[in-house]
């Protein structure tokens, strides 16, 4: 129980030196590529992986939601993830990947699954201005030599789920939960968010609330607009307050993760009085933990525009 017990401690604090473990797995052969790719998906998403289970389908369920499976006494979706991905399974769908996301438990049907691996997030790189579809958020180079062809695809989960069981959460606050916020002229939200239909909704969610917002795929692409504005800030004798009212970052980002963005910002002397809430499909009382360490304002899962809502009213309270 102690070596249990001290290996899922190592898995947590990896998040605290921009690393992270990926599951690796297959889907068969690529109907466009004609030969198998291996993907990938964070382990700390990752409940457990069974054997194919019975499925049930219900009226009205279609590809590629399979049906519903009964795994220890929940009743979870099961999607297959194959024909999500364009692939042709060669042996059949074999196992089950369950997951949680954005408050959601689901199973997803793979063909296999190869290994897992220890990366550093500087390995990731968005695919959105390279290889990759609709369904890929990034590419993980598996070895320190950025010209290697091994390679894995990193899910974007949350557009999969959001294109299969879309959710029913509007992106406007209700009416009761609507709010004023405390922000300068001219001051606006840096948000970091490598899901594209995350990036969709945040954008829609902080539109509704008025708060103008500066839209980046990594946490090194907003870090280093951060540092941008606040050197313009220096050179125009102003405070970095009149130009960023607050940081909304994912956890899981290509090249910079979340908690690596997060204290950079905390330890900068300029900088560390900017509220920054982490808003991530990750949960559990580990990240929360490791939220408080490296001096987040406030966290928030994924995806409900409310409690959203409510976190950034409160740090920016906190700012006044």
């Amino acid at each position: 129980m102690d070596n249990f017990q001290k290996e899922i401690d190592e898995r947590a604090n990896l998040a605290l030196s921009n690393r992270f473990e990926l599951l690796l797995f297959r889907l068969g052969i690529d109907q466009a590529k004609g030969k198998s790719e291996l993907f990938g998906i964070n382990v700390f998403k990752l409940r457990e992986i069974v054997p194919m289970q019975p499925i049930t389908r219900a009226a009205g369920m279609c590809s590629p939601l399979l049906g519903m499976t009964n795994i220890r006494g929940q009743f979870i979706p099961v999607i297959d993830l194959p024909a999500v991905a364009g692939c042709t399974p060669e042996t059949g769908l074999n196992l089950l990947l369950v997951t949680e996301y954005a408050r959601n438990i689901q199973a997803f049907a793979v063909e296999s699954v190869d290994n897992i691996v220890r990366l550093d997030w500087s390995q990731v790189h968005t695919a959105e201005k390279g290889i990759g579809g609709h369904n890929i958020t990034s590419i993980a180079c598996l070895d320190d030599d950025k010209g290697s062809n091994n390679l894995a695809m990193v899910l974007d989960v949350e557009q999969i789920l959001h294109d299969v069981i879309p959710s029913v959460r509007g992106v406007e606050p209700s009416p009761e939960a609507a709010r004023s916020f405390n922000i300068k002229p001219g001051a606006v939200a840096i948000v970091a968010e490598d899901s594209k239909v995350a990036r969709q909704l945040l954008d829609q969610g902080l539109k509704s609330m008025g708060i103008p917002v500066l839209m980046h795929n990594t946490g090194l692409e907003a870090w280093l607009k951060i540092k941008e504005m606040s050197d313009a800030a220096l050179a125009a004798g102003e405070s970095i307050h009149d130009k960023i009212a607050l940081v909304l970052t994912d956890l899981e980002m290509p090249e910079m993760d979340g908690f690596t963005l997060t204290r950079n910002i905390k330890r900068d002397d300029v900088l560390k009085r900017i509220p920054v809430v982490i808003h991530s499909s990750l949960s559990g009382s580990a990240n929360e933990d490791h939220v408080r360490k490296v001096g987040a304002d406030g966290y928030v899962a994924k995806f409900e525009i409310n409690e959203l809502s409510a976190v950034i009213h409160s740090v920016l309270e906190k700012t006044l």
